[in-house]
């Protein structure tokens, strides 16, 4: 296997694996709920246009989202200072606490698949996201 093939693999294996977890919650969240947050909190406050572009959805897309997050106090809208006529989309506490909450349950979900690991299997888990963290750690998506 390359190492083209292992970072290919990775991407594979880690998207398939977000996706069983999401499902095995038994949520009906969409995913682009829990990216969008995603995104804001890692990357800040944002126009809805870059936060379209972050999210890989249209513009229309992401402002059709965005009344259910304001609604649900998950985001909130503050004035762009280098653009009077502009407003940027922030996660609030709240968002950021639902997000939080959610990372955890899709971890509970997975947690049997991974239990018949032994301790060296757990040791090259941990180096693995190790490694993934630090790749894309602060890395700004949009």
């Amino acid at each position: 296997m390359t190492r083209t093939d292992v970072i290919e693999s990775l991407i594979v294996s880690s998207t398939r694996l977000t996706r069983i977890a999401a499902q095995q919650t038994g949520s009906k969240t969409p995913a682009s709920v829990w990216r969008t947050l995603g995104i804001l909190s890692a990357d800040g406050a944002m126009r809805v246009g870059e936060l379209a572009a972050a999210s890989r959805i249209s513009q229309p897309g992401m402002s059709k989202l965005m009344p259910g997050l304001i609604e649900d106090e998950l985001v909130y809208r503050i004035a762009d200072t280098a653009d009077s006529r502009a407003w940027l989309i922030a996660i609030s506490p709240k968002g950021e606490r639902a997000l939080a909450d959610w990372r955890v349950e899709l971890a509970e979900a997975m947690t049997p698949m991974f239990g018949d690991l032994g301790e060296e299997e757990w040791a090259t888990l941990t180096a693995a996201a190790g490694i993934l963290q630090s790749r894309i750690a602060r890395k700004a998506i949009a």
